[in-house]
C-alpha cells in the first residue's frame, strides 16, 4: 500500500472520527430520529438523480438500508441524544465488527477462525468494562442504545455481503433512498409533529448555524467524500489491508471530543476501549492462505483457490465492513 494511500486511509479515519462531534452539534437543534431523516433525505435526492441503481436484488438493498441506515442511526443518534458521550459513541459503534462475525456464522454458516473468536472475546471484555463504567455513571441506557446501533450496522453488513454488488459505492449511496420514509414515520410517532415543527421553526436562527454546519459535514465530508475515498481504496487493496485503519476512528473521535467538548473518559473506559480496539484488530487479521502440497514456502507462486458460494466463505472482520463503508461515517 503506497504511502499516499495510507495517508488517504488515515484522513478518512479522521473524517469519520470528527463526524461524531458534528452529529453532537446537529443534535442540539434537531430531534435524533428526525435528524436521521434530514441526513438521508439530503443524500437520497442527488442519489436518485445521478447515481445508477446498484445491480443487486431489491430485498438486499432494502435490508441494507433498514439495518445500516434505519436501525444503526436510529439507535446511535437516540443514544447520543440520551447522554452517551460523543467520543465513547465512536468507540462502542466498533462492536459492529464482532457482531458481523457472529451473525455471519449463525445466519450464513460462515466459518470463523479461532483467532477471530479470540478477537470477539477481547471485544466483549472491553465492551463489558465500558458498559460497567457507564452503568456506574447512571448512563447504561445510552450505552445499550449505541450498542444496538452497532448490531444494526452488522445486519446491514450481512445484507451488503450477500448482495455482492459490482459497485459497492452505488449500494452505499442507494441505501439512503430506503431510509427517509420509514424513519420519518418513526419520528412522527416517537418524537411527534410538535417537536419536529419546533426544530424546523427555530432552525433559521444564528444559534442553529452549528447544527446545520454539523449536518453539512456529515453529508458531504463524512459520507460522500469519506465513503468515496474508502471505497476507492478498497477497490485497489485487500479489505484486510484497508480495514484496520478504521480502528483509528474511535481514536480521532475521542481526541476530537476531548478538545472540542471537553469530554474526559474514565480510566476504566480507556482500558476497555483499548481492549475493544485490540480485539477488533485481532479478529480482522487475515488467515494464512492455503499452500498446495509440495509448494515451497516463499516461492512466490499463488495457488488458484476454488470459487466459494456465499455460505462457504470465511467470515471477514473488516471493521466498518466493505459494503458498510458509509458507516463509520458514521458515523
Amino acid at each position: 500500500m503506497p504511502s499516499r494511500h495510507r495517508l488517504l486511509a488515515l484522513l478518512v479515519a479522521i473524517m469519520w472520527g470528527v463526524n461524531f462531534v458534528a452529529i453532537h452539534l446537529s443534535l442540539q437543534q434537531f430531534p435524533p430520529l428526525f435528524l436521521v431523516v434530514l441526513r438521508f433525505a439530503l443524500l437520497a435526492v442527488p442519489t436518485v438523480l445521478f447515481v445508477p441503481r446498484p445491480d443487486v436484488p431489491l430485498r438486499w438493498l432494502v435490508g441494507y438500508g433498514l439495518g445500516f441506515g434505519v436501525v444503526q442511526f436510529a439507535f446511535l443518534y437516540t443514544g447520543m441524544a440520551a447522554g452517551m458521550p460523543t467520543g465513547l459513541a465512536s468507540l462502542v459503534l466498533q462492536a459492529s465488527a464482532p457482531f458481523t462475525l457472529v451473525l455471519g456464522a449463525v445466519l450464513l454458516s460462515e466459518r470463523v477462525r479461532p483467532g477471530q473468536w479470540t478477537g470477539i472475546a477481547l471485544a466483549v471484555v472491553g465492551m463489558t468494562l465500558v458498559g460497567f463504567s457507564q452503568a456506574a455513571a447512571a448512563q447504561l441506557l445510552p450505552f445499550v442504545l449505541v450498542l444496538l446501533g452497532a448490531l444494526g450496522w452488522a445486519v446491514g453488513n450481512l445484507s451488503g455481503r450477500v448482495a455482492e454488488p459490482t459497485n459497492p459505492l452505488h449500494l452505499a449511496m442507494w441505501m439512503s433512498v430506503v431510509v427517509p420514509v420509514p424513519m420519518l414515520a418513526l419520528s412522527l410517532v416517537v418524537e411527534g409533529p410538535a417537536a419536529i415543527g419546533h426544530s424546523l421553526a427555530t432552525s433559521l436562527t444564528a444559534q442553529a448555524v452549528p447544527a446545520w454546519a454539523g449536518l453539512v459535514y456529515t453529508v458531504v465530508i463524512a459520507t460522500v467524500v469519506g465513503t468515496g475515498v474508502w471505497t476507492w481504496l478498497l477497490s485497489r487493496h485487500p479489505a484486510g489491508v484497508v480495514a484496520p485503519f478504521s480502528m483509528l476512528v474511535p481514536v480521532a473521535g475521542l481526541l476530537t471530543a476531548a478538545v472540542v467538548l471537553g469530554e474526559r473518559p474514565s480510566l476504566l473506559e480507556y482500558v476497555g476501549g483499548a481492549i475493544v480496539v485490540t480485539g477488533v484488530l485481532v479478529g480482522s487479521r487475515p488467515g494464512r492462505s492455503p499452500r498446495r502440497k509440495g509448494m515451497p514456502a516463499g516461492s512466490g507462486a499463488r495457488p488458484v483457490a476454488p470459487v466459494a458460494g456465499p455460505v462457504e466463505r470465511e467470515t471477514e472482520a473488516v471493521a466498518p465492513g466493505r459494503a458498510g463503508c458509509v458507516g463509520a461515517a458514521t458515523r
